[in-house]
């Protein structure tokens, strides 16, 4: 069964980069709290609960709100909405090389009270509902457990403070960002953590688009050599200044 289940997720893995282009448009339907899409599937289904550990995926909002410009959510980039930083893109099970998705269909109901409960950490219904069917649904998790989790996830991660708030646009390397990561969360090793890029910023530079950090299924730091190596390797990246600044 273990040859069995490895060469699927091999052939199914081959299929990432077509299955990725795919993916980018519903991403943005949606309003997804960053400007470049989630992982699209290594494989279209799995087995709620078969994974091997997490990837807590924290966007930058404001280039989000960006990138998706008439298509952000009213809810995250609005004239209304909170002034967020980073935010809560998703909590996505994996396994070492590929991952699951969309392991129930239909998926269970989100309850009301629990949707709205997270739009602090994840500021689009739309969003919540999609990270629920496509990732959620694999977890093994009830969606009241599952966003527990979200929410404990994102509690066992500091933001660095020259990033909970910016007022002027800011030039790094994801080099910059992983360090500032690492030096504000204890145990964070080079290998735990990986920058991903958002779309064309100012003076030809490129935003970043979000922060992803691997997690085991008790919520530990954890080594994922595969989503390292997807980080972004771009020379600088421009942080967009918080809305309303």
């Amino acid at each position: 069964m273990f040859a069995v289940t490895s060469a699927f997720r091999r052939v199914a893995a081959a299929g990432h980069a077509r299955l990725r282009a795919a993916g980018l448009g519903l991403l943005l339907a949606v309003g997804v709290a960053a400007g470049v899409p989630a992982p699209v599937a290594a494989q279209q289904s799995g087995t709620p609960g078969g994974f091997d550990h997490y990837v807590l995926a924290l966007s930058w909002s404001p280039s989000y709100c960006a990138d998706a410009g008439n298509r952000a959510s009213p809810s995250q980039c609005g004239v209304d909405a909170q002034p967020f930083a980073f935010v809560v893109h998703g909590l996505w099970p994996q396994y070492d090389r590929g991952w699951p998705q969309n392991c129930q269909n239909p998926a269970p109901r989100v309850p009301e009270q629990t949707l709205r409960g997270m739009l602090d950490l994840m500021p689009s219904r739309g969003l919540v509902l999609h990270e629920w069917r496509t990732h959620g649904t694999c977890s093994g998790l009830s969606p009241d457990d599952y966003f527990d989790t979200v929410r404990r996830a994102a509690a066992k991660v500091t933001i660095p403070e020259r990033f909970r708030r910016l007022d002027t646009p800011l030039s790094v390397t994801p080099g910059d960002v992983e360090a500032a990561f690492r030096a504000a969360n204890p145990g964070m090793g080079a290998d735990m953590i990986a920058v991903d890029c958002g779309g064309g910023g100012g003076s030809g530079l490129r935003r970043l688009g979000e922060v992803r950090i691997c997690l085991d299924r008790s919520l530990g730091f954890t080594s994922c050599p595969e989503v390292d190596g997807r980080a972004c390797r771009v020379g600088r990246l421009v942080m967009p200044p918080v809305r309303g600044n």
